[in-house]
């Protein structure tokens, strides 16, 4: 049997971030993937990506990750949203609030070879990869994990970051609420007529809403959010026919779309795991929710779940308290699980109000978007929580005094 502090499942960036939190202060964790780390190729463009908030690159940035990722990111420092259904948008810039950039863009491979990269220098974390779990049991005050291979773990805490379908969170049998939004995204990367200028345009449509998020080389990740009725024949159209349509639905704001690389979809749900913690386990990132994609707060949700439990986590330590009990873990449930419902919460009321075409609800939302385009102190503090610089922070993600 080997002993550790905390035993993490799931080596996706939620895992790696928190090994790497726990890792650096000297706190042993055995991090377990089930996949192969990701290979980088540098011609290929992922059709997914992530807008990283500034909340999360100052995790990064202490974690010292950043350097690896800025390279490899592109930053964004305005947003442009309109409505389909009227004449109503609003415009975010980072020079109102003295900021150098509203986030990046990544892609998800990069991000996750850059923080287990990170994870193989500090001697405090072991990596099993590709490793999966066969049994889990907490006996008196150990969680013992048993891989396929035999290999037994044991420690104080286990932690599910092991994604959407989270096995650890079946195993314990944590309930989760979910709702099917009946829409799928669609992600491709494109090459538009017009230069994105650093902007993030989205476009609300009927069906969901239509994003471009700038990437290297005047490129753009797409998130086309659909009725799942129609998302097969998109997937199904000929380049050409998919260049035509997908101009169309962004109103040709960028020009014609002159290229486009592989697409991909998946279903929407929302999900929210009832609790967070129990004795000895703990949910973070996907494994504890899952989030409509509109406004891309997904990644950066999970990340402020690392930075909070491996707070929560050394703070216990320090004070000579077992991290894995329950009284320790509620800290992390109460810090995070209402934040959290907040934001899927104002999501889901955001797609519900732009995908209703009622006129006179169309006309309010249209004449509410061009007010608060006018109100900056409004706007100004909707930017602020939206990057990450307002709200109850991690020290991790705070700004440095």
């Amino acid at each position: 049997m080997q002993q550790f502090d905390v035993i993490i499942i799931g080596g996706g960036i939620i895992g790696a971030t928190l090994a790497c939190a726990l890792g650096r202060e000297g706190v042993t964790v055995a991090l377990l993937e089930a996949r192969e780390p990701p290979v980088i190729d540098e011609r290929e463009r992922e059709p997914r990506v992530y807008a990283i908030s500034r909340a999360s690159e100052r995790i990064f940035i202490a974690l010292s990750v950043w350097d690896a990722l800025a390279k490899t990111g592109h930053p964004f420092r305005k947003m442009h949203v309109w409505d389909a259904g009227g004449s109503g948008e609003i415009d975010f810039d980072c020079a109102t609030i003295g900021e150098p950039r509203l986030g990046h863009i990544l892609e998800p491979r990069r991000i996750q070879a850059a923080v287990l990269e990170r994870v193989q220098t500090l001697p405090a974390v072991s990596l099993f990869c590709p490793a999966r779990f066969s049994d889990i049991r907490v006996v008196d005050e150990q969680a013992q994990v048993v891989l396929e291979d035999g290999t037994v773990l044991s420690a104080s805490l286990v932690v599910g970051a092991d994604g959407a379908r989270s096995p650890v969170r079946e195993w314990f049998s944590m309930p989760t609420r979910v709702h099917q939004y009946h829409q799928s995204s669609l992600v491709a990367a494109v090459r538009t007529e017009q230069h994105h200028c650093d902007t993030a345009w989205q476009r609300f449509l009927p069906g969901g809403p239509l994003a471009f998020l700038p990437m290297a080389d005047g490129w753009s990740s797409i998130v086309w959010t659909l009725p799942e009725t129609e998302i097969g024949a998109v997937l199904a159209l000929e380049q050409p026919d998919f260049h035509a349509a997908l101009g169309e639905a962004f109103a040709h704001r960028l020009g014609d779309i002159l290229d486009s690389g592989p697409r991909e979809s998946w279903p929407l749900r929302r999900m929210h795991a009832e609790h967070y913690v129990r004795e000895r386990v703990a949910l973070a990132g996907d494994a504890a929710h899952a989030i409509h994609p509109l406004a891309g707060q997904g990644v950066n949700l999970g990340l402020l779940d690392a930075a909070a439990l491996a707070e929560v986590i050394l703070t216990a330590r320090g004070q000579g308290r077992d991290p894995g009990s329950l009284p320790v873990l509620r800290r992390y449930e109460r810090w995070r699980r209402g934040d959290n419902l907040m934001m899927m919460s104002a999501m889901d009321a955001f797609n519900l109000l732009f995908s209703n075409t009622q006129p006179p609800l169309r006309w309010t939302r249209n004449l509410g978007l061009s007010m608060m385009n006018r109100a900056n102190p409004a706007k100004d503090s909707l930017m602020r929580h939206a990057m990450g610089l307002a709200g109850d922070l991690p020290a991790l993600a705070r700004r440095p005094d």
